[in-house]
């Protein structure tokens, strides 16, 4: 909690990009950002960042800037990405696996543990050395690796289920990328990323070229 109480979730969401960019500058070695470079950055406005990281504390120097290590260690800890979080993706099919996939190969912050299947196919083999369990062990699995996070990778029709099982073994931020609206207790966070819809209303934006294809 920062001092001025729980943050609007649009802050939150706001703050992985922040931390993205702070990445790159320090593998740069930029050791002070500004407030307007960072705008530039990200696509927000420079007032909105002081207004976000103003939430939590005051961290920059006026005429200066912010401290760029010491800036994405404070964001690091405010998420809780000071420590590996882990994480257990629930279908195994090819979204599941690119999850996966990607996340061992490029997301430092978090800890896959395990992919969970039904198919016969796929049980036992290893995903960038991440392995595939079967449904029936997930209860288990997360018990013993503590999982914190599920990502539900499921068909819609199964999505419900799973997150029936992941709140009973008190796992409460769910990341669903299926087609579903599910149901959970208050305490527990669900993200829905639907990436058909995500695609359909970007084509929205792409009509005025589809027109002038169909009049040429």
């Amino acid at each position: 909690m920062s001092p001025k109480g729980d943050p609007p979730i649009s802050v939150i969401k706001r703050l992985p990009v922040y931390l993205r960019v702070l990445d790159n500058l320090v593998k740069r070695d930029i050791e002070v950002v500004s407030s307007k470079t960072l705008s530039k950055e990200t696509g927000f406005t420079a007032e909105q960042i002081r207004k976000d990281l103003a939430f939590f504390g005051a961290f920059g120097t006026r005429g200066t800037g912010y401290t760029t290590n010491y800036l994405r260690e404070i964001i690091l800890r405010i998420i809780g990405l000071d420590k590996q979080t882990n994480v257990a993706i629930i279908g195994a099919g090819h979204l599941g696996t690119a999850f996966a996939r990607y996340n061992v190969r490029e997301n430092p912050y978090t800890n896959v543990v395990g992919l969970f299947d039904v198919s016969p196919d796929i049980v036992g083999d290893e995903v960038e050395g991440v392995p595939i369990y079967h449904l029936n062990e997930l209860e288990d699995v997360i018990k013993h690796e503590r999982v914190q996070v599920g990502v539900i990778t499921v068909p819609a029709v199964h999505a419900q289920e799973i997150v029936n099982r992941l709140v009973e073994e008190n796992v409460n931020a769910i990341l669903n990328f299926a087609p579903a609206t599910l149901n959970a207790p208050e305490n527990v966070r669900i993200h829905n990323v639907d990436l058909t819809i995500e695609l359909q209303s970007l084509i929205y934006f792409a009509r005025d070229q589809i027109d002038e294809g169909e009049t040429d």
